[in-house]
């Protein structure tokens, strides 16, 4: 073999080499490229869910008080009513109590 057709063999070498570590560097940056997305998408939809969760909740709560609140207020009117009736009643006021 001689000395010129060493040195292309070298030079191949060298080459085909130097070609598959930047296709791998490629290929490396590319996975970490995915990676990073899929992390970001991720932690976003994380954030997503824990925003729905604290949504869901407040309504819940809104929902319970309202409940609570219409129930105190039928208790109210209940005793209100009772109270005027029993009123007219010891009042001697059949007519009203009736009419109510």
């Amino acid at each position: 073999m001689s000395n010129t057709s060493l040195v292309v063999v070298v030079v191949v070498v060298v080459v085909v080499v130097v070609v598959v570590v930047v296709v791998l560097l490629v290929v490396v940056v590319v996975l970490v490229v995915v990676v990073t997305v899929v992390v970001v998408v991720a932690v976003v939809v994380v954030v997503v869910a824990a925003v729905l969760i604290v949504v869901v909740t407040v309504v819940v709560v809104v929902a319970v008080v309202v409940v609570v609140a219409a129930a105190v207020l039928i208790v109210v009117v209940t005793v209100v009513v009772a109270v005027v009736l029993t009123a007219c009643e010891t009042m001697n006021y059949p007519s009203i109590s009736k009419g109510l």
